[in-house]
């Protein structure tokens, strides 16, 4: 008896269907390797990778349960493939769905859950995690927690979307679209009566459809859009893991940080974009000289709006106004939150954002205090009666401000003996300082620690006086 009868030996039926004893071996078989596999995974693979990720241990759990799921529906599947024993669950002349089909599609999801879990609520939470403990702005934390839910959300709708589409594969329900264009087309023209002439244009039409779009595919739309999601993601990585590390070694400010990023994301969304459509099926080049008869329409009745994109894409460019400098323009003082394409946002004193449109800041005339240098310099004028002891004003004034902890130690202060007005010595102390928001506040704390040291000095701050001569003429007869 050779090994090919051993393995043909029938066992049992079901039915029609014969078992053997080589269908039963390869099961067995599918089984061990299976069990194997896992038993290698949870002993040496994820106990590794649970300690150098620091993975808490219901998350631990979760992803153990969904690998069990997922090998599980592995075995199943293989076994079905085994035995060849699959059989039809639904019906349909377009679609048909098999017991396999259906298998393969939980096995599609559930692994997504995991890949979704492994990634996004593993690697990219303890990566922001370990950015959250080292020293930084509240702002900085405030963008980390911000991309870390874009790239949880990106990394989520990437698997998801991806077993959309090998659901529509195993199904096979991916229809065309040109049928339903073709169709609604020949029912306008049966609907209405048409002349030789009518015929002619639409067939024009219906053959400059043709051009425009081809091959109009359900799973075109998903692929055009995961295409988008991996470049967002794309987007992402390059700016959170690679450029990140580069900014803080080359010590680049914020501003040249954000217009890097904003140009960056630009260019891969727009590729991203054009790819997109040539996955769908529309042809660019068509589409290219009907853009251009109607940008110009568009341009001419949305000049300010043109204005503004291209004022916004210089600011990205030629970096005269950043993110987080300090403006004045127009009354309106506040730090530069974010540079869009079209508007800015101003964040006022009031902690009031303002929303500004980027042609005003190519246009009209704005003090950045914090173009080249991080800190400016500031005034507080003040007047002493005559008489004052001028050494002991000045060194007052000098000790008040260097005590000041928002007044920075270099450029050293400085005091200016001004004028000798009316009825004062006039001084103004001069201070550096980089913190622009509560220069107001600072100035009047330096004001009230001056008034303090004056009194304790016995330094006059004096109030405006007069003296007023009554002339009396003798000429003038007293009734």
């Amino acid at each position: 008896m050779n090994l090919n009868e051993i393995f043909s030996y029938q066992l049992f039926n079901i039915g029609s269907k014969i078992f053997t004893l080589g269908m039963l071996l390869g099961v067995v078989l599918v089984w061990i390797l299976i069990i194997l596999f896992y038993l290698f995974l949870n002993r040496r693979f994820l106990p590794y990778y649970f300690q150098a990720e620091q993975v808490k241990e219901d998350i631990q759990r979760k992803i153990r349960r969904l690998l069990r799921i997922c090998l599980f529906l592995v075995a199943i599947i293989f076994s079905l493939a085994s035995i060849n024993f699959d059989y039809f669950i639904f019906t349909h002349p377009n679609i048909s769905v098999r017991l396999s089909s259906l298998l393969s599609v939980i096995l599609a999801f559930q692994t997504a859950r995991l890949i979704d879990w492994l990634i996004s609520k593993v690697l990219i939470r303890n990566y922001y995690e370990i950015r959250g403990n080292q020293k930084q702005s509240i702002q900085d934390n405030r963008y980390a927690k911000k991309a870390e839910k874009t790239a949880d959300r990106t990394v989520q709708y990437i698997v998801y979307v991806a077993a959309i589409l090998l659901t529509i594969q195993i199904f096979h329900i991916n229809f065309q679209f040109d049928d339903l264009f073709d169709n609604s087309i020949k029912t306008t023209q049966t609907d209405t009566p048409t002349t030789s002439d009518d015929t002619i244009d639409a067939n024009e039409e219906t053959d400059s459809s043709e051009e425009i779009i081809r091959d109009f595919r359900l799973n075109n739309f998903f692929v055009a859009l995961l295409i988008l999601l991996v470049a967002r993601l794309g987007a992402w990585i390059i700016i959170n893991l690679v450029l990140y590390n580069y900014y803080k070694r080359q010590r680049i400010n914020i501003g040249s940080q954000y217009a890097i990023n904003q140009l960056l994301k630009y260019f891969i969304y727009i590729i991203a974009l054009l790819v997109a459509l040539e996955s769908i099926g529309i042809k660019l080049t068509v589409l290219w000289g009907g853009a251009a008869a109607l940008l110009v329409g568009v341009g001419l009745g949305l000049q300010q709006t043109f204005n503004d994109l291209i004022s916004g894409i210089i600011l990205l460019f030629e970096r005269t106004v950043e993110v987080g400098d300090f403006l004045e323009m127009d009354g309106l003082i506040g730090t530069v939150k974010r540079i869009g394409l079209r508007t800015s946002l101003v964040e006022t004193r009031e902690n009031i954002t303002v929303i500004v449109p980027n042609s005003k800041l190519i246009v009209d005339n704005v003090i950045n205090w914090s173009h080249y240098d991080n800190k400016a310099r500031f005034i507080v004028a003040l007047g002493v009666a005559y008489g004052s002891n001028t050494q002991l004003v000045k060194k007052i004034l000098l000790d008040v401000v260097k005590q000041n902890g928002h007044v920075l130690k270099y450029p050293t202060p400085i005091v200016r003996f001004t004028d000798f007005g009316d009825s004062s010595l006039n001084f103004e102390v001069l201070f550096w300082s980089n913190d622009f928001n509560r220069i107001e506040d600072i100035k009047s704390d330096i004001r009230f620690e001056i008034d303090h040291e004056f009194r304790k000095a016995n330094v006059e701050i004096p109030f405006p006086q007069r003296d007023i001569w009554i002339r009396r003429d003798n000429n003038v007869k007293e009734e």
